[in-house]
């Protein structure tokens, strides 16, 4: 009888989390199997509010996990049985904290008597993952620990949190009850000692509000009027590096069109494409004429941060700038220059939307703008219209793109060539990465999450060393219900690396390009999926295309050579410099 007491203890706990934290705006729920996390996954079974997303890899869920709170704006939770279950997490939750995704991991554990004494599938989880998440480690069950305590543990934790929480949760065994039912089901037929625990809870279970309700943190101070009619006494630029889509970053072009400024951005500003921006600044900044223009500016407007291109980044930090303002959804120290400069918490519409004055020395800069375009001209010439190879291939993915289209630009070697070489267009999708720590780890799981949420068509392009990474959310890929495109760039190893200076190429073969030799036609069948090879633009501008007919996942793979990409990068950079 007090066995079976405990597994019903366990299992009310799990259910009171599950139902705290759907009160507190957690839509999904990403669990892997396991026995020890057992309160928790039938406290989701049993949850009527929170999608629930399963997946036997726990690296592969904790980035899926990553791309649904992406994509929602939203926390998601993740649950995971005990050991290394949940330390294969960890690449995700690094990712995660480094870029402000909300995160909750709620890890099966075992109970105190058991860990560090040989049992099973035990290790020491509390601050498994240091100062990556913040930390809650509830005790066992028990009908000491107050449940309107728990409740209040959980709503502190996760109080304006954007960062991952760990909720360490230890059970003692037996962890089944004879039968599972809802939360209200045992409110209703609990038993005198379980009444009396749940008493506290009396009104919180007539509402569907959290026990306790933080107000939302103010943003700082923004400039006066007077402060912002100082700032743009000048010649100025706006640099716009991360956003997000739901930053509205289109604001940033109406307001650099109020102050007469050019705005320079960076491949995941969701600008990259858009006509009225300095899209080509990576390259334009080889360009003698564009250089001399861009070093007049003495002010800068910088909205978030991470930038892609090192050319920009040294540009920024190479200017002896007499103003430099810096705009953060959040108080991160996003400048590895460390600049002198005035910071200020906001977002993109709250800044945008000041009295801004126009600028004394409005369209100082109108020439970067021909520039620009004339970079343009020269891509389709040099890269749309010469031989196929992985720039090309990523610039007709751009072409293709409409606004209701989400792209996911898998780190290493094509979010640079996208950054380098994206086309100007009318439309411009949905970007999505993950560049808080630039793996090439996780990009298939975090694209399922971001489309699962999103419900769009979606095409994620990566590597074949990235796809090797994540090889097993391959299985994710397979319960995609619209259209999904991973388009796979093989160039055999990590080719990335022949930009870089190894001292010999013996050196560079062996130990950094890796060669494998692999072809991903037998993978893709392995789970399911239709697939494609591309030898050539029009093979894959049709492969491509008709991906989108259908509403399921699908693989393109590219073939090219191990040095296509770099020779052309060279090749082109001397093009610019002499443009």
């Amino acid at each position: 009888m007090q066995q079976q007491t405990s597994a019903d203890m366990n299992l009310l706990w799990g259910q009171l989390i599950l139902e705290e934290l759907a009160r507190l705006g957690v839509k999904h729920v990403c669990m892997a199997p396991g026995s020890r996390s057992t309160p928790l996954t039938l406290a989701a079974a049993s949850q009527t509010q929170l999608t629930r997303h399963i997946h036997f890899d726990e690296r592969g869920l904790g980035f899926m996990a990553l791309g649904l709170a992406k994509a929602s704006n939203a926390p998601v939770a993740i649950i995971t049985t005990s050991g290394t279950a949940v330390a294969n997490l960890y690449p995700a939750i690094i990712e995660a904290w480094l870029t402000h995704v909300p995160l909750i991991i709620l890890s099966g554990d075992r109970p105190p008597e058991l860990i560090d004494c040989g049992a099973n599938q035990a290790i020491i989880q509390p601050a498994i993952f240091a100062q990556y998440a913040k930390q809650i480690n509830l005790p066992t069950p028990d009908l000491g620990y107050p449940a309107n305590a728990l409740l209040s543990t959980i709503d502190h934790a996760l109080a304006n949190q954007h960062q991952p929480v760990h909720i360490n949760c230890m059970y003692r065994e037996p962890l089944y009850p004879t039968e599972l039912v809802t939360l209200a089901h045992v409110k209703k037929t609990a038993s005198v000692t379980t009444s009396t625990y749940l008493a506290p809870l009396n009104q919180w279970f007539e509402s569907t509000k959290p026990l306790t309700r933080y107000a939302r943190l103010v943003n700082a101070e923004l400039p006066t009027t007077d402060t912002l009619m100082r700032f743009v006494h000048g010649k100025g630029v706006i640099v716009v590096g991360t956003l997000a889509p739901e930053d509205n970053p289109q604001q940033i072009v109406a307001l650099a069109q109020k102050l007469g400024w050019p705005v320079l951005v960076d491949a995941q500003s969701q600008l990259r494409q858009h006509p009225g921006v300095i899209g080509h600044v990576d390259q334009l900044l080889l360009n003698p004429k564009a250089n001399k223009q861009l070093e007049q500016a003495e002010r800068i407007l910088v909205f978030g941060g991470r930038f892609i291109s090192k050319r920009l980044l040294q540009y920024i930090a190479q200017q002896s700038w007499h103003s430099y303002w810096h705009i953060g959804k959040y108080g991160d120290r996003l400048d590895p220059s460390h600049q002198s400069k005035e910071f200020y918490q906001a977002s993109v519409q709250a800044v945008c939307q000041l009295p801004w004055p126009r600028s004394s020395q409005a369209n100082w800069a109108l020439q970067l703008l021909p520039l620009n375009e004339s970079l343009e001209s020269l891509f389709k010439q040099q890269i749309d219209n010469t031989t196929f190879g992985e720039a090309q291939v990523v610039r007709a993915i751009a072409l293709a793109q409409t606004d209701q289209h989400i792209l996911f630009i898998g780190n290493s070697l094509p979010i640079r060539l996208y950054d380098m070489y994206a086309p100007i267009a009318t439309n411009t999708p949905a970007i999505y990465t993950n560049r808080g720590a630039s793996g090439i780890d996780g990009l298939i799981a975090t694209a399922c999450g971001v489309a699962a949420d999103r419900n769009a068509p979606t095409t994620l392009v990566m590597g074949d060393l990235s796809c090797l990474h994540d090889f097993n959310s391959l299985a994710l890929l397979k319960q995609m219900t619209q259209p999904f495109v991973l388009v796979i760039i093989n160039n055999d190893g990590g080719n990335i690396f022949n930009l870089l200076p190894v001292p010999n190429e013996s050196l560079r073969n062996d130990f950094y390009r890796l060669s494998h030799g692999l072809e991903f036609g037998y993978g893709a069948a392995m789970f399911g999926l239709a697939y494609r090879q591309a030898d050539d633009i029009e093979s894959f501008n049709q492969a491509y295309q008709e991906a989108f007919e259908f509403n399921c996942a699908s693989v393109i793979e590219v073939n090219v050579s191990p040095t296509q990409a770099s020779e052309q990068i060279a090749q082109i950079s001397q093009w610019v410099k002499q443009h």
